[in-house]
């Protein structure tokens, strides 16, 4: 191990890489302690003890939300933007023959992808106000922006915290070019794994005076450590499926090859998905608050009642569903099929061409029911523990992460080793020759 950091220290360009992305998230974690001034840090304070579902928002944020820095959004606008363009690439023509331009065409959609976040940031910091407004209210009876019917109020924050995003999505692609792996996958790493101290130090400060807080917090612990594992093995799980390329010329033997499908291959985009599905009612219903139904989707789903069993149900159903719809919409099976019987490439008792791509169809249907099942166990799981918690009276810990969390930091650090290890075979090739 520490032959291997010593390597990677002694590797000038990718020493600097490194020393580069830490310098860059260390600035973006001080920006996200900037908050947007005239805002009641007592009412904001009660909003978050009070409602479960901004706990879980404020844990993707690395807690920009909880002290509503110029960063509030975080990158959610422009991750919401890039799902967008990337289904929209397989549903208009024009969009898809760009996607196929190579790199020219790469930057074409990243560039539109940056134009859509605008208006997105400035619509989601005004819906997020409001939210948070409104639930400031409930909780104690005092707005946490004042007079915010006022223009001259609200679109100075609207704008501010718009720009904060857009800074985020800038030093984020400093990161991609002149540090070390995916400049936006890091920031959200960091935001997430900033958020655990901080809930750690919380909760045994809550021990110190009731000592029950313990042996849930402890289990939770556990638990974490365990889906840890659990989430390396099913994202670095995959069926690889034998190929056989015929060999062209004489005297040329046959060339085998695999075709890795992921048992994962949706990652967390279902769950990003499902939370929004199944949090937009709470969000419209604020605005017809004291109505008995709007009520009762606040109480649900809103996360001012806790989270329930029929949130969590909602949730799970959702995310099964927004998978298989995810995949079917990234995953072409008689495209891949086409390009093998291009290369003269056939899999070993299936015909090119229609069986193959109905073999492939069958095989990515199967997977994705498990990884559906798995991301749907991760988004809900911790929450439904939490409720078994409240019901044989152990009372409530806050998570350490979601489900979602443990996925995206699987993920980052995969494909930062990756990265690294690519950067030190590079270094070795290049003092070679």
């Amino acid at each position: 191990m520490f032959a291997y950091l010593r390597k990677i220290w002694n590797t000038k360009s990718l020493r600097k890489r490194i020393l580069f992305t830490i310098g860059i998230i260390i600035i973006y974690r001080l920006i996200g302690h900037i908050t947007v001034p005239g805002i009641d840090a007592t009412s904001l304070k009660a909003v978050f003890d009070r409602n479960s579902l901004l706990g879980v928002f404020a844990a993707f944020t690395g807690g920009t939300m909880g002290n509503f820095s110029i960063v509030l959004m975080g990158l959610s606008p422009y991750i919401n933007a890039s799902i967008i363009l990337q289904l929209m690439t397989v549903v208009v023509p024009k969009l898809e023959a760009i996607s196929k331009e190579g790199e020219q065409g790469r930057k074409k959609i990243n560039q539109y992808t940056r134009y859509l976040t605008i208006p997105l940031a400035f619509l989601q910091s005004y819906g997020m106000i409001l939210l948070l407004n409104n639930s400031a209210h409930s909780a104690t009876g005092a707005g946490l922006v004042p007079n915010i019917t006022s223009p001259g109020i609200i679109l100075p924050m609207m704008l501010t915290i718009t720009a904060g995003t857009l800074l985020l999505v800038w030093i984020g692609e400093l990161i991609s070019e002149y540090g070390i792996g995916n400049g936006v996958s890091l920031i959200i790493f960091a935001g997430i794994v900033s958020a655990v101290p901080g809930v750690i130090g919380q909760t045994l400060g809550m021990a110190t005076f009731d000592q029950s807080k313990y042996l849930p917090f402890m289990i939770l612990t556990v638990v974490t450590l365990l889906l840890i594992v659990l989430v390396v093995m099913v994202t670095e799980g995959q069926r690889n499926i034998p190929i056989t390329y015929s060999g062209r010329q004489a005297g040329r033997l046959s060339q085998k090859s695999n075709l890795p499908i992921r048992v994962n291959q949706a990652g967390m985009i279902p769950i990003i998905f499902a939370i929004s599905m199944v949090t937009f009612p709470s969000i419209i219903a604020q605005f017809f608050a004291g109505n008995p139904v709007a009520d009762w989707i606040i109480q649900n789903f809103g996360g001012a009642g806790g989270l329930g069993w029929l949130y969590i149900t909602f949730l799970f159903v959702l995310v099964m569903g927004f998978t298989y719809f995810y995949i079917s919409i990234t995953f072409n099976p008689d495209k891949i099929a086409e390009e093998i019987q291009k290369r003269g490439g056939f899999i070993a008792g299936i015909r090119p061409g229609k069986q193959t791509a109905e073999f492939l169809h069958n095989v990515s249907m199967r997977l994705s029911l498990w990884g559906g099942l798995f991301i749907a166990f991760l988004a809900t799981f911790p929450l439904a523990l939490q409720g078994v918690f409240q019901n044989i009276g152990l009372g409530t810990v806050q998570l350490l992460m979601s489900g979602s969390g443990l996925i995206i930091i699987v993920g980052v650090i995969a494909e930062l080793m990756r990265q690294i290890n690519t950067q030190l075979v590079m270094h070795d090739y290049e003092k070679l020759y």
